[in-house]
């Protein structure tokens, strides 16, 4: 006499349910590693590319700032209303 449909049917679902586990966890752990290998690839280009024109313009007003800081000059208003004239109104449209 041969396993019962039972013992078939248990026999069945316990090689079945821990190969699909596998199967799963393994998929899951490849496309992490994926995801993980495109933001290093994006880490490095964008570092690659150097700065962007926003990091300019900011660098500039940086230093347009260090100079109003430690310059005793009159040029201070003179250098305040440019900043104002050049700065966007609308940060969105910097982007």
């Amino acid at each position: 006499m041969g396993p019962s449909p039972g013992e078939v049917i248990a026999i069945l679902f316990s090689i079945s349910v821990p190969a699909f586990l596998v199967y799963y966890l393994a998929k899951r752990w490849f496309q992490l590693k994926e995801r993980r290998l495109e933001v290093e690839a994006l880490v490095a280009t964008s570092k690659s590319a150097g700065p962007s024109a926003v990091t300019r313009d900011f660098e500039q007003r940086l230093a347009v700032l260090e100079r109003i800081v430690t310059d005793q000059n009159n040029s201070l208003s003179r250098e305040i209303d440019a900043l104002a004239l050049d700065r966007p109104r609308n940060v969105e449209a910097v982007r």
